[in-house]
């Protein structure tokens, strides 16, 4: 384990207080983060691409700002990376997709903007499945996890949650369909949330499934999540789904559970659950009521046939988003994508609109538990740090698909926000996560929640076995 003092591996807010108190320059801090992707990304393939000069330039200019006195935000020349299917300005997005090898978008997208207005440094794009799908192309490497490399690094979020975890970046911006940014951070022992839907803009982002996709940050503490959103999340004109709200109404934060009541269904987190991750269940059970708050029993709705219904509305989704772009350039896709479009033009005008009904029913219904509890616990994934190997057929086999998304895919669809951390780790030291799931609205909530948790844990301070 690497010395969790090593500045690659600082926390955002740590970051922060050194850089406004002149102990850390944003330039200094910004080469070693260069250097050290340089040193170590060869085997980890996270990024896409490292946009070197446009970080050696934005660094300076924060340096030159804070020199004189100017603070544009807490996160003031800190060095983020984003995933690439968010729209950045000179700088190439592929969406995961040789096709689009030679794509610069001409604006950035909303979350980009208003993180260079903040004042941070841009290092790269963060390498991701082929069109936010299951898959990586054929011609792309897909990221190592730097845990260990026979190990599932997540799905489509797998860049951005490998270079969080190695420090090859202080934090990410990703976007799941279906579990990707919790799917990343558990695999990777990190902390990240799935925001309400809208809160945060989806405009210049490439979407796979326009009502199912969420922007969200992938960071190394519950505090730094709650750090991030507050920069990004927010109305936005440009984008027709962006949530009214004008800004983030953070609560009182306490680390601790006063005052809050945890909806807990044992059935649910511990059938077909690994005795890892149930066992580490428990244990956050007696964290919340050793820190004040309740944990009361609920029943929740059957999302299985939700679960089900997911791969199938990502392809129509998929179907109609690549719909120019499919018909001219079809060869150029790899199976998978391919499929899941192929499927989605297949499917029946009556079948998805009784999925359609089928998730409005699950809505109703997750809504009116969270009507007595503040947020509801449970795991990402029924399985501890899955391997390559046992995820081989998940892709084709749809129970296998099922059981895997079941506690992920029914929140992108309903749109209640999850908050994804560290909860243990497994005999031979891969990280294991579980979540918090909230209210719509309730996103700084989980925050509060996950940093009651680290405020008596260290798993999330833990870090994996990567040396430059």
């Amino acid at each position: 384990m690497n010395d969790s003092s090593d500045i690659h591996y600082l926390e955002m807010h740590e970051l922060s207080q050194l850089i406004r108190t002149r102990e850390l320059s944003p330039v200094d801090v910004t080469k070693a983060q260069i250097a050290r992707i340089e040193s170590l990304d060869n085997h980890l393939q996270s990024y896409a691409c490292v946009t070197t000069d446009i970080a050696l330039q934005q660094a300076q200019e924060a340096e030159d700002e804070l020199a004189k006195g100017i603070s544009r935000s807490p996160l003031h020349g800190i060095p983020l990376a984003f995933k690439d299917n968010i729209n950045t300005a000179n700088a190439v997005t592929t969406n995961g997709m040789p096709l689009n090898a030679l794509n610069t978008p001409t604006h950035d997208a909303t979350v980009v903007t208003r993180l260079r207005e903040a004042g941070t440094v841009m290092l790269g794009k963060l390498q991701m499945t082929e069109g936010d799908s299951v898959m990586h192309h054929p011609d792309i490497v897909a990221p190592n996890n730097p845990w260990g490399s026979t190990h599932w690094a997540g799905a489509s979020s797998s860049g951005a949650g490998v270079a969080t975890a190695a420090g090859l970046c202080y934090g990410a911006i990703g976007t799941e369909n279906g579990g990707s940014i919790r799917f990343s951070c558990a695999a990777n022992g990190l902390t990240g949330l799935k925001p309400t839907w809208g809160r945060v803009s989806g405009y210049g982002v490439n979407r796979m499934a326009a009502s199912m996709d969420h922007v969200g940050p992938i960071t190394r503490s519950a505090q730094d999540t709650l750090f991030f959103l507050s920069t990004i999340a927010g109305y936005d004109a440009l984008d027709p789904t962006s949530s009214p709200t004008v800004c983030l109404e953070v609560p009182s934060i306490e680390s601790n559970f006063k005052g809050l009541c945890v909806g807990v269904d044992l059935e649910w987190v511990n059938n077909g659950v690994d005795p890892v991750i149930q066992k580490a269940i428990k244990e956050i059970i007696s964290m919340i009521f050793a820190g004040g708050g309740k944990v009361k029993r609920i029943t929740m709705p059957d999302a299985t046939q939700i679960s089900k219904n997911w791969e199938a509305q990502c392809g129509v989704q998929m179907a109609v988003a690549h719909e120019n772009s499919y018909s001219l350039h079809d060869k150029q896709y790899g199976p998978d994508l391919s499929r899941l479009i192929d499927s989605g033009r297949q499917l029946s005008a009556t079948d998805y609109q009784r999925m359609l009904e089928e998730a409005q029913c699950f809505n109703g219904a997750m809504d009116t538990v969270l009507h007595d509890v503040d947020m509801i616990l449970a795991p990402v994934q029924p399985c501890a740090a899955p391997t390559h190997a046992q995820l081989t057929n998940v892709v084709n086999d749809a129970d296998m698909n099922q059981r895997l998304i079941e506690f992920t895919a029914p929140f992108n669809i309903t749109g209640h926000p999850c908050l994804s951390f560290p909860i243990g780790q497994t005999e031979s030291g891969m990280p294991i996560g579980g979540q918090f799931i909230g209210r719509k609205g309730g996103d700084a909530e989980l925050c509060r929640a996950g940093m009651a948790v680290q405020q008596v844990t260290d798993w999330h301070k833990l870090r994996p076995p990567v040396t430059a």
